[in-house]
């Protein structure tokens, strides 16, 4: 899920936002560098996405691990923006982090506000992800793991989750990030998992003495 193949994914309708949206709404797209981060919010918005995507050059070849990800010849340097209208007063931002170690003191500041997170995983590079995990769980932002399909060998939800070590309450979804209505079926998995987790969060109601 490289640069070259979101290329393939075609432009979004644009559509106007309504004046009566009044709650916006921030999810964070993480996940190692590679794993398809800007191909998932171009799949997704309804707006033609903002990116901030350079060419790779020679002089990141000694900080970028490249290794299964050759094919790949543009990065994202501060981060990817996409919107999702719900309705006529709830709209969804989306913020692609960075996924190169040298951008992560940005990730922090993403977070800020975020109601929840999407974790991209590429399963040929499972260690990658440890760090967004990490992040997330240390600012206590809900999220789900995504497994973004590269067509290598297939791993079991048993296995990714014995890799990335995820607890059983933490969704674990495979997608393709260069399909909207994939990517789509990811968002709603996370919001599901949000429902759920206010749910349980909630005070529960006394019983009435007899």
């Amino acid at each position: 899920m490289d640069s070259a193949a979101s290329e393939a994914i075609p432009e979004p309708r644009r559509q106007t936002l309504h004046s009566t949206a009044d709650n916006g709404l921030k999810i964070v797209i993480v996940g190692g560098f590679g794993a398809g981060k800007t191909t998932m919010v171009r799949s997704v918005s309804e707006i033609r996405p903002l990116n901030t995507e350079e060419t790779m050059t020679q002089a990141g070849e000694a900080v970028d691990d490249t290794d299964q990800i050759a094919s790949k010849n543009a990065t994202t340097v501060a981060f990817d923006f996409g919107r999702i209208t719900l309705d006529a007063h709830n709209v969804l931002y989306l913020f692609g982090a960075p996924g190169q170690e040298r951008f992560w003191f940005l990730w922090d500041r993403l977070f800020s506000g975020t109601l929840g997170a999407v974790v991209l995983v590429d399963t040929r590079r499972l260690a990658d992800s440890w760090y967004a995990i990490d992040r997330l769980e240390h600012h206590g932002t809900p999220f789900v793991v995504a497994c973004n399909d590269f067509g290598g060998p297939q791993h079991t939800r048993e296995q990714v989750r014995a890799a990335l070590d995820l607890p059983p309450d933490v969704p674990l979804v495979f997608c393709d990030a260069r399909s909207r209505e994939s990517a789509k079926q990811v968002l709603i998995s996370l919001v599901q998992h949000l429902q759920t987790a206010a749910r349980s969060h909630q005070p529960k109601t006394p019983e009435p003495t007899p």
